[in-house]
């Protein structure tokens, strides 16, 4: 090695950001394995290369001794004062021992240890890039697919969608371009791995984050989703400026806004609602399209209980429980929906739209409302829902 290859690590630290220390260290490091391997040496080795020059020297580092019992550690004193008068016992010397022809195998070992701390290095800032866009959307080229995966170009790097995670309603072929949410970022010895979904709710979140300028503003946040993806998800939203109607900023002028979103989810039914820090009139948006008459929150058990009228029973609940059960994962909230007949037979009196029942009430009625099954009552033959009515994209309310 010379001069020239000192520049080259120069280069490589100018362009990759690669300290030069750190590439020598490495290359000496491997020096030292290498000679031993070469030459069967159990020496106590170092190699120096000259910063400024690239010159490679070895030193075999050795103890003097008086009499030498292993020369491959030890060297004599008489031997020792020969070099410079000045040692005694127990000094360790170092000795330069390097082979006539280590030029070789230094060159050769250096442009191994230099292309892997490259592609290190380079695996590094991929990973440090993506790492930072957890949680975020990505869009890539499908390049194949076998019986686990996905494989997405991203130009640096391919991601990873497992089968599972597209929506059910959606195939991709070769060269489809496609728009995902980056799940998770793992670092390997091969490089990062990218996972990506279609199906993660953060998806339906970035999007409104991305194409509505008052959430981007901070002005529009994002309180909640539930998503049964491809099919259908409910959003919901809150403004900390009066003036600004959160649930008309997310769908946009002539419903713009909302039905791009819903183009790229490939035809996603999107109920949009008011978030409120009241549970009752929460969990009454929720169960928008919906009417709620009355909603009974009981505090100590998280729970609710709906009240609507009869002709919106199937509504409320949905085709296969699904509005209910995404309402109730909106909010957090177990949901129990009657009509107004069933409240009746049961002998439920109510005369205002909320009421709040207290820990000690709830414990006395407890074995009431217990006996009740949350919003999964569907299967049961006084709740089986029928087909239910076209959703609503934009989240209004409806009679």
């Amino acid at each position: 090695m010379n001069a020239e290859f000192i520049e080259a690590l120069n280069e490589i630290e100018r362009e990759k950001g690669i300290s030069k220390e750190v590439l020598i260290e490495a290359i000496e490091a491997a020096l030292v394995s290498g000679y031993k391997r070469n030459f069967n040496s159990a020496q106590n080795v170092r190699v120096d290369i000259n910063r400024e020059l690239g010159n490679v020297r070895v030193f075999a580092r050795k103890t003097v001794v008086e009499e030498v019992t292993d020369p491959r550690s030890q060297i004599s004193l008489e031997e020792a004062q020969e070099i410079d008068p000045n040692y005694m016992v127990d000094d360790i010397i170092d000795m330069e021992v390097t082979p006539r022809d280590f030029g070789r195998i230094a060159a050769q070992t250096a442009k191994q240890v230099v292309t892997q701390r490259i592609r290190e290095a380079e695996r590094g800032i991929i990973y440090n890039e993506f790492v930072d866009r957890e949680q975020d959307i990505i869009t890539g080229i499908v390049q194949r697919q076998d019986h686990r995966f996905y494989y997405i170009d991203l130009g640096k790097v391919e991601a990873l969608m497992p089968l599972n995670e597209k929506m059910p309603n959606e195939t991709f072929k070769q060269g489809d371009r496609v728009k995902a949410f980056i799940t998770k970022v793992e670092k390997t010895t091969k490089g990062p791995q990218i996972f990506v979904s279609r199906t993660h709710p953060g998806l339906l979140k970035r999007l409104f984050e991305l194409e509505v300028p008052e959430i981007f503003d901070g002005v529009v946040e994002i309180k909640s989703v539930a998503r049964e993806a491809g099919d259908r998800s409910k959003i919901a939203v809150y403004s900390s400026d009066p003036n600004v109607d959160p649930v008309g900023a997310c769908v946009g002028p002539k419903g713009m806004r909302v039905q791009t979103i819903v183009q790229e989810l490939k035809g996603e039914k999107i109920d949009i609602m008011k978030w409120s820090e009241d549970p009752a009139e929460y969990v009454a948006n929720a169960l928008s399209p919906s009417k709620v008459m009355h909603v009974t929150v009981y505090e100590a058990e998280k729970m609710t209980r709906v009240i609507v009228p009869d002709y919106q029973l199937s509504l409320a609940i949905g085709k296969r429980g699904q509005n209910a059960r995404l309402a109730a994962k909106l909010t957090g909230w177990k949901i129990d929906i009657k009509s107004e007949s069933q409240a009746a037979e049961e002998g439920f009196v109510y005369s205002e739209p909320v009421s709040v029942v207290s820990k000690d009430k709830a414990d006395e009625s407890k074995d009431e409302w217990m006996q009740n099954e949350a919003y999964e009552q569907e299967n049961e033959e006084e709740n089986k829902p029928v087909e239910e009515a076209p959703a609503s994209n934009a989240g209004d309310e409806r009679e």
